[in-house]
C-alpha cells in the first residue's frame, strides 16, 4: 500500500482501494480536503495513472503540490468519452469552483466586453460582462472596465452613436414620444435616432457597422467611405456636412496612428507572452487585425508558483478563450502548451474555422512575441509595486487591529455584517468577507430578512447571524458525521463507469461543459472568521454575542463599528467595554476598518435598492386587473421602467404583444 502519512486521508486502506478502481480512461479528477472543499481540478486521458502520481515520494513533488497533497482527504472522478470532453469539463469546473491550487485568472468576476446590439432597430453599443447568444456582436474581453469605457468614449466622439452610458431604451422611447432629442445631439455626440427625421435607419446602421469595422481594425475602409461621402457632400454644396466628415476623418486617422503597423503580418492573430516572478505572473495579449496592433491587454494570474511555463500557458489559454468573443485563425505563443492538438480542436469548434497555434523561434513573428514579453515584464513590475504597497498596508492594519482588540493571531479572515431598509420595508442583511485585508467577493452573502417586522436592526442582525452560523454548524457537522461513518461526500457510483447510467452521466457532463450548472459550494459556510465586525452600537453588538453563544460560536472575537454622525469616525466597541477604542486618523487600522465597513454598507444598500425597485414595480402593476406576469414582462421589456410605461401613449401600450386597446386604456387611466 502507498504511504499516505503525508496526507489528510482518514482511512488509507479505503482510499487506496478507491484509487485502484479508478479506470484508465479520459476524465476529470477533483481533489478535496477534509471539509469537502475543492482543492484542485485536473484532467487526464488515463485517470488512474495521473491520480496515483500524486502519492509517489513527496520529494519528487514541487512545493506547491506537496502543500496540496498534505490537505487531500477525498476525491471525485467524472468519466468522459474523449480528451476534448475532459478539457471542456475541466474548464467549466475550474470556472465554477475556482479551486485554491489551480492556476486562475486574477479577477474573481468575469471580464468586460463591448456589446453591439445589431438585432435592434436602433442598435446600442455599451459594456457588459455577459456574452449571450442574442444576435449581438461582442468585442473583447478587456482586462479592465476602465479600458473598455475609455475606448467607447472615444468611439462615441468619432461616430456619434447612441451615448453608451446614458441612452437606455426607456430614455430613448421617452424622447421618441416627445419628438425632441437630448443634449447629446446638440453637442454632436449622437445622431438623434430617437427623433424621426433626424437620421435614417439605413444611415444609422451604416454608422454602427463602421464602429464594428473599427473594432476589427479595418479603419482604412472607414476612411475610404468617409472620403467618398465628403466628396459627395462638397459636390452638393453641403459644406457643413463635408466639414463634419473632414473632422471625423482627421480624428480617426489620429487615433489609428497609435496602432503600430506591422509590415510582414497580413493576417488576424493574437500574440501571447508572459512574465513571472516569485509566484506572480502576467500574460500579455496583442490583438493584431489586418496587419495592425489594434489593442493589447495584460491579465494577471494567481497560484502560478512551482508551475512550469507550459502549464501556465495552457491554463491561461483555456480560461481566456473559453469566454473570448473572437478566436483568430493564428495564435502566436512564447512557449509550448500541453496537448496542442486537443486545444486547436477545441478552438476550431469555438471559432468556426481552422486555428493554428505557433511558437515562433525567429523572424518577425518572434519579434512580436518578444515585444509582448517586454510589455508583460513592465506590467508585472507595475503590479508588483501595487501588490507590495497593498499588502504592506493590509498587514499594518491587521497587525494594529490585533493589538487593539488583543487577538492571539492576525485576523486573516474578517466578516462584517450590516442591515439596510427604508422605514422597515424591504429589510435586508449583508455579509462581507475580507481575507488578508483584501475583499473576497465570491464569499459575500446577502440575506432577505424574514422574521422581523419593521425597522429593528438588533433583531435583524440576530436573524442573519443565526442563519449564517446554523449553516456553518450544519456544514461542519455533516462532514464530521460522514467521516465518523467512514463515508465521504461522493458515492462509489462515480468511481467506476456504469453503462446503465451512461445517459444521465453524459447529460450531467454536457450540462457542466455548457456552464449550465449553478450550484453553490455549501462548504464555504464552514469557513469560520477570525474576527466579526458588526455595524452598529451596543444593541447590535450584544444581540450578535447572544446568537453566537446560543450556537456555540462565542469563541470568535466580535467588535462593533461605531461611526460618527457624518461618517467621519469609525471607532471600535468591544463586548462589555464602557469606552470606545478610538482609531486615530492616520491609523492603518482605521483605513482597514473603514474600508470593510463601507464595503458592507455598499453591498447591503445595493441589494436593498434592487428589492425596493422590484417591489415598487410589482406592487403597482400587480394591482391592476388584466395585467398578468406575461403582460408585465412585455411592458417592462418595451419601456424599461414604471415611468416609461406611465409616459407611453395608449397606442404604444396597445402595440405591445399580449396587450389590447381596452387593456391599454385601463392601464393608462390607472397610472
Amino acid at each position: 500500500m502507498r504511504d499516505f502519512s503525508h496526507t489528510s486521508i482518514a482511512e488509507p486502506a479505503v482510499f487506496e482501494k478507491r484509487l485502484k478502481n479508478a479506470p484508465q480512461k479520459p476524465g476529470v479528477y477533483i481533489w478535496k480536503n477534509s471539509a469537502g472543499a475543492i482543492l484542485y481540478v485536473g484532467k487526464s486521458k488515463k485517470l488512474r495513472d495521473r491520480m496515483r502520481s500524486y502519492f509517489a515520494a513527496p520529494r519528487g513533488l514541487n512545493a506547491k503540490t506537496r502543500r496540496m497533497v498534505a490537505q487531500i482527504a477525498d476525491f471525485e472522478i467524472i468519466l468522459t468519452t474523449s480528451e476534448l470532453e475532459a478539457l471542456l469539463l475541466e474548464m467549466n469546473l475550474i470556472k465554477q469552483h475556482r479551486p485554491k491550487y489551480n492556476i486562475l485568472l486574477k479577477d474573481d468576476k468575469s471580464y468586460p466586453y463591448i456589446k453591439v446590439t445589431l438585432q435592434d432597430g436602433w442598435p446600442r453599443i455599451f459594456t457588459t460582462r455577459r456574452v449571450l447568444e442574442d444576435g449581438a456582436r461582442y468585442f473583447g474581453p478587456y482586462a479592465s472596465a476602465g479600458a473598455a469605457r475609455r475606448l467607447l468614449k472615444q468611439l462615441n466622439q468619432l461616430f456619434a452613436f447612441r451615448p453608451p452610458f446614458d441612452c437606455k431604451d426607456d430614455k430613448f422611447n421617452r424622447h421618441r414620444r416627445l419628438g425632441k432629442p437630448c443634449m447629446y445631439y446638440d453637442i454632436k455626440r449622437c445622431l438623434g435616432p430617437c427623433v424621426p427625421g433626424l437620421v435614417s435607419q439605413q444611415e444609422y446602421h451604416a454608422t454602427i457597422e463602421a464602429v464594428c469595422r473599427f473594432l476589427e481594425g479595418k479603419s482604412e475602409q472607414i476612411v475610404r467611405d468617409l472620403r467618398r461621402k465628403m466628396a459627395t457632400a462638397s459636390e452638393e454644396m453641403a459644406f457643413e456636412r463635408a466639414a463634419y466628415l473632414r473632422d471625423q476623418i482627421r480624428d480617426i486617422e489620429k487615433l489609428t496612428e497609435q496602432q503600430q503597423v506591422l509590415r510582414t503580418v497580413a493576417t488576424d492573430q493574437d500574440v501571447i507572452a508572459f512574465a513571472r516572478e516569485e509566484g506572480s505572473a502576467v500574460v500579455q495579449i496583442f490583438y493584431i487585425r489586418g496587419g495592425k496592433l489594434i489593442g493589447s491587454e495584460p491579465f494577471a494570474l494567481q497560484n502560478t508558483e512551482d508551475e512550469d511555463n507550459q502549464r501556465l500557458l495552457t491554463s491561461f489559454l483555456t480560461q481566456f478563450y473559453d469566454s473570448a468573443a473572437q478566436v483568430p485563425p493564428h495564435i502566436l505563443l512564447a512557449d509550448y502548451v500541453e496537448e496542442p492538438a486537443i486545444i486547436e480542436q477545441w478552438l476550431r469548434q469555438k471559432g468556426g474555422h481552422k486555428v493554428e497555434i505557433q511558437v515562433p523561434r525567429r523572424g518577425e513573428k518572434k519579434k512580436l512575441v518578444d515585444l509582448a514579453s517586454q510589455n508583460a515584464s513592465q506590467k508585472l513590475e507595475e503590479l508588483r509595486l501595487q501588490w507590495v504597497n497593498s499588502e504592506q498596508r493590509a498587514i499594518a492594519g491587521l497587525t494594529e487591529l490585533r493589538s487593539l482588540i488583543d487577538l492571539p493571531d492576525l485576523p486573516t479572515r474578517i466578516e462584517c455584517y450590516d442591515i439596510s431598509n427604508t422605514q422597515g420595508t424591504n429589510s435586508v442583511g449583508a455579509m462581507v468577507v475580507f481575507e488578508q485585508g483584501i475583499p473576497k467577493k465570491n464569499r459575500y452573502r446577502k440575506f432577505r430578512i424574514k422574521t422581523v417586522d419593521g425597522a429593528n436592526d438588533v433583531a435583524s442582525i440576530q436573524e442573519i447571524l443565526r442563519r449564517r452560523f446554523k449553516r456553518a454548524s450544519e456544514s461542519i457537522g455533516e462532514e464530521l458525521a460522514l467521516r465518523a461513518n467512514g463515508q465521504s461526500d461522493e458515492q462509489d457510483t462515480l468511481d467506476t463507469y456504469d453503462k446503465s447510467e451512461a445517459t444521465s452521466q453524459e447529460e450531467a457532463i454536457q450540462q457542466v461543459a455548457e456552464g449550465k450548472t449553478e450550484q453553490r459550494d455549501d462548504s464555504t459556510w464552514a469557513e469560520i472568521p477570525d474576527l466579526i465586525l458588526i455595524d452598529g452600537g451596543v444593541g447590535q453588538l450584544n444581540g450578535a454575542i447572544e446568537v453566537l453563544r446560543e450556537l456555540n460560536f462565542d469563541h470568535i472575537p466580535v467588535a462593533g463599528v461605531v461611526k460618527g454622525t457624518k461618517r467621519d469616525r469609525f471607532d471600535l466597541l468591544l463586548p462589555g467595554a464602557s469606552q470606545l477604542i478610538v482609531l486615530e486618523r492616520t491609523s492603518p487600522a482605521l483605513r482597514l476598518v473603514q474600508t470593510i465597513d463601507e464595503e458592507t454598507d455598499r453591498f447591503a444598500k445595493q441589494y436593498h435598492r434592487s428589492l425596493r425597485t422590484k417591489s415598487t414595480i410589482k406592487s403597482m402593476l400587480d394591482d391592476i386587473a388584466g395585467i398578468g406576469p406575461k403582460r408585465k414582462r412585455a411592458l417592462l421589456k418595451a419601456f424599461g421602467s414604471l415611468d416609461g410605461i406611465r409616459e407611453a401613449s395608449v397606442d404604444e401600450l396597445a402595440a405591445i404583444p399580449g396587450m389590447t386597446h381596452k387593456s391599454a386604456e385601463e392601464l393608462k387611466s390607472l397610472l
